[in-house]
């Protein structure tokens, strides 16, 4: 019987989900996927200056995992910008975090669950 699948945290959802080059005509199938999950590792570790230890922690994965997403991410990262292609974030196997996290420093938890409940008030007015 296979392992059942672990879900990793993500502290918060990426605000485009398409980045890519501004001139040229590049057709859609010349576009590469990266996961939520492979996105939380780069914003961890490169932006928030993360250990992967702390890396792993905060998913609550094991540090070999993250190394693995890691590089598939940053492979990703230098297809898209040396070749020009589309970068598409999204799908992976991901559950936002509850924003309770220890080593959870962006926020972003707490505050896009915050504008969620505001707009859903603003929404039933």
């Amino acid at each position: 019987m296979a392992r059942p699948k672990k879900w990793r945290k993500v502290c918060c959802l990426p605000k485009q989900n398409r980045y890519g080059p501004l001139m040229g005509g590049r057709m859609a199938e010349e576009s590469i996927n990266m996961t939520i999950d492979e996105y939380e590792t780069i914003r961890l570790i490169d932006l928030e200056e993360f250990t992967q230890e702390d890396c792993a922690k905060q998913m609550n994965i094991a540090r070999t995992t993250v190394q693995g997403i890691y590089n598939s991410a940053r492979m990703k990262l230098a297809d898209s910008l040396v070749n020009g292609k589309i970068l598409l974030i999204k799908g992976g196997e991901y559950e936002l975090c509850d924003g309770l996290e220890e080593f959870c420093r962006c926020g972003g938890c707490h505050k896009h669950r915050c504008a969620a409940l505001l707009q859903q008030e603003r929404e039933k007015r």
